[in-house]
């Protein structure tokens, strides 16, 4: 440490010595010529555009601090401890247990809705926001949701301190070219309020098994373990992408980064805030890529598109006449180069969206309009948040929970999936996989509707919990710690 401390106040001092050099009288003798102002060098314009952003973007990022997680969480200090780092990097995988994990993420709206990644803040139990906006503050937060999927999740600073935050703009990754500049901010290996800069280096990157839905955005931005979470920014100051995961051979920056584009954070965080939960479009297909051979068989002169090899009974895809064999060339007017792109272009589509799909069968082309139906019979996604003043953490009920505690797909409600020892939650007997279908006489449905109803708890008031567990229903009285 004392070697590296060294090596960058060495540095500093040079740039230091650099910068207050004027020009001497053998200079002058030579002809050499310099500005009326240091400051209007070229260098100094070319520069202007990211200092500018540094200036006014950075107070918008923040580091966020969780405690008592799942085993994702990420230790400064220790590369692999990144669950997204790990699968790239391999490493040794953590004994079970609480756990402290540490990352980046970005302010959203001026009440303080700040998106990171789902693997920086799953399960945690305590969740602080360390502020980069000249305050220096460290405030409490509330998670507010999450999509495993997608990787993406929502948190939000507490009520108490405000509602007129720095926030940043998501902008359109539709847009991008590669080439362009942009800008990483994060806090990579515990370093506040880093900033690296990078061009897009590619586009649509999928296969890369990071999540279920991929169509990363590659950069050579520096990112390093720290900066999960952290925004990518344009030279517009737009928000295009979200910072996840590196490919490495070393644990460290090798010029390959990926953000998951702006135009799926944007459709995962308006559901989130307004919702609560996740829902997806469902056309009922199952592709497969194009090679050349297989274009030549269905009567295809190009190897873009989708190709059907399955048609789900029932489904929307049925109901509007698509059929085995059949390319899809188009939605909604714009090409599909590839089954990834069509999957994840109707993923991100609301149920009940009617689109436009193109298609070649047998040379013939068609277009056929089709309506979505809903993906999954449920479709709410783990959404773990804890209640410091119950002493429990409840979930969303997902297909994963239905399954595991036994409920019907009909059920409604929040599942308790932990209840802290010695908790008032505790103290009454309430167990792991008791079902919450009201507090305080309002019914919940969700985690947001769950953490809704506790809004305005002090400690020391009365909580009414209506629950079930098996097929007994039972009101609880909770005292808030």
């Amino acid at each position: 440490m004392k070697r590296v401390a060294l090596g960058i106040f060495i540095l500093m001092s040079m740039s230091l010595i650099a910068k207050e050099k004027a020009p001497n009288e053998t200079d002058l003798a030579y002809g050499k010529r310099y500005p009326t102002h240091y400051n209007d060098t070229p260098g100094k314009a070319f520069s202007k555009p990211f200092v500018d952003l540094a200036k006014k973007c950075t107070p918008s990022v923040v580091f966020i601090r969780a405690e008592g997680g799942s085993d994702r969480g990420y230790n400064p200090n220790d590369m692999f401890s990144d669950e997204f780092f790990r699968h790239f990097f391999g490493g040794p995988r953590r004994s079970p247990g609480p756990q402290v994990s540490q990352g980046s993420g970005f302010i959203v709206s001026k009440e303080g809705h700040i998106m990171t990644n789902l693997h920086v803040v799953r399960g945690a139990k305590k969740l602080t926001v360390h502020m980069q906006d000249g305050s220096n503050r460290q405030v409490s937060a509330t998670y507010i949701g999450g999509d495993p999927r997608t990787d993406i999740a929502i948190i939000k600073i507490d009520d108490s301190y405000g509602n007129t935050f720095p926030y940043l703009e998501l902008g359109d990754s539709d847009g991008l070219e590669v080439g362009e500049w942009v800008v990483a901010i994060g806090n990579p290996f515990s370093l506040e309020a880093s900033v690296s800069a990078g061009i897009i280096s590619a586009k649509g990157r999928q296969g890369l098994q990071i999540t279920d839905y991929e169509d990363f955005i590659q950069t050579d931005a520096a990112i390093n373990p720290g900066n999960s979470g952290g925004p990518l920014i344009d030279l517009d100051m737009k928000v295009i992408g979200m910072n996840t995961a590196i490919v490495s051979q070393s644990g460290g920056y090798m010029g390959i980064g990926f953000a998951i584009p702006s135009n799926i954070l944007i459709n995962i965080k308006d559901q989130l805030v307004n919702n609560g939960v996740v829902t997806r479009g469902f056309l009922g297909v199952s592709l497969q890529p194009i090679d050349p051979d297989l274009a030549e068989a269905f009567g295809s002169d190009s190897t873009q598109g989708a190709l059907i090899v399955n048609v789900v009974e029932g489904s929307p895809a049925q109901k509007a006449g698509l059929q085995q064999g059949d390319i899809v060339m188009k939605l909604n007017g714009y090409p599909i180069k590839n089954p990834g792109q069509l999957r994840n272009d109707i993923v991100l589509l609301p149920p009940g969206t009617k689109v436009d799909l193109t298609i070649n069968r047998s040379g013939t082309i068609l277009n056929i309009p089709v309506t979505l139906g809903e993906s999954g019979a449920n479709t709410l996604v783990s959404s773990t948040t804890a209640s410091k003043l119950l002493g429990l953490s409840v979930d969303n009920l997902t297909n994963e929970n239905i399954q595991q505690f036994r409920f019907s797909q009909d059920d409604k409600g929040v599942v308790i999936v932990s209840v802290e020892p010695g908790s008032p939650a505790d103290s009454v007997g309430i167990k792991a996989g008791t079902l919450v279908m009201a507090v305080n006489h309002k019914k919940v449905t969700n985690v947001t509707e769950f953490n809704d109803a506790l809004k305005g708890v002090k400690s020391g008031q009365k909580v009414l919990l209506l629950v079930r567990l098996g097929d007994m229903m039972k009101f609880y009285s909770l005292k808030a710690t």
